[in-house]
């Protein structure tokens, strides 16, 4: 199912973004002026609406391209926050090791958490692109569902808590 699934983004990206205008501008700004979570996850998807408004992002190619863009700014961002998770969850494990050496190990936990959210998101999104039954609409349909739940993950692991 994950490889059907990154089929369909790997066939639909590079065609998909040859005339189209993407700029995550619109998503970064939002970025920088949110300051609570939900404002955060209300930028998910605004520079792929932007681009998705301009010419050429209008044709089912066209979404495609700039959900797929979009998509890999909140995938760097996503391996970001994560490492900085695991650098800061490797440390505490090393706190906790000399002096509660039974407490369960977060790096481990947080490893164990991404796998499996990777597998839900995969689901979820394969789900999503079932709904248009083969139609065209299936591959923006995926790639609009990779966006938003990278994004929203992406934004989980970045927030200090």
């Amino acid at each position: 199912m994950r490889a059907a699934l990154l089929a369909v983004v790997l066939l639909a990206g590079p065609a998909a973004s040859q005339d189209i205008t993407f700029s995550d501008e619109a998503t970064a700004g939002c970025l920088a002026r949110a300051e609570e979570f939900a404002d955060q996850r209300a930028c998910i998807g605004l520079s792929a609406n932007v681009c998705m408004d301009a010419p050429g992002g209008y044709s089912t190619y066209g979404m495609g391209g700039c959900l797929n863009r979009e998509l890999g700014f909140w995938d760097g961002m996503l391996n970001e926050n994560y490492r900085a998770r695991m650098v800061g969850a490797k440390a505490a494990d090393e706190d906790a090791t000399l002096y509660q050496p039974e407490l369960p190990k977060q790096a481990e936990a947080l490893r164990d958490m991404q796998r499996a959210w990777i597998t839900f998101r995969d689901a979820a999104c394969a789900y999503e692109r079932s709904k248009w039954g083969g139609g065209t609409g299936a591959g923006p349909a995926a790639l609009a569902c990779l966006m938003r739940m990278t994004g929203a993950q992406a934004l989980r692991l970045g927030a200090a808590y």
